[in-house]
């Protein structure tokens, strides 16, 4: 009897369903799906800096170059070996950056479910 009064203020029991108009992921139920939820908060903080960096640069460059009577040239502003070697090891470091723990992710996930195989049974029939 001292129960019944309580399941009149907690009517709504969600259990980890998705709500309306819900931004972001639910609760994670597994470990699995913890990492998932890390490795796309990863991936969203390397995205947000390269936005922010290649939107400074525009930036830059149209209120450098904003008219015809920019007097700034520079003689390695089409060939230059030191911008070419930038912009090719810096993406490859920032792939390396995420491919680490996208690896990380793979093999913990793998490793989890193969657990699962560990007890086969064989089931014979005589007829």
């Amino acid at each position: 009897m001292f129960f019944f009064p309580f399941l009149f203020i907690f009517k709504t029991i969600f259990n980890d369903a998705p709500e309306n108009w819900q931004l972001g992921f639910q609760d994670p139920a597994t470990p699995g799906f913890t990492g998932i939820i890390d490795l796309h908060n990863t991936i969203f903080f390397y995205l947000i800096i390269i936005s922010v960096g290649v939107f400074w640069v525009l930036m830059n460059v149209i209120y450098i170059f904003h008219s015809s009577k920019s007097s700034l040239i520079h003689k390695y502003l089409n060939h230059g070996t030191l911008i070419e070697f930038i912009w090719t090891t810096v993406p490859a470091f920032i792939l390396i950056a995420i491919a680490f723990p996208s690896f990380r992710l793979l093999y913990l996930l793998d490793y989890s479910y193969s657990s699962l195989n560990d007890l086969i049974i064989y089931i014979l029939n005589k007829y």
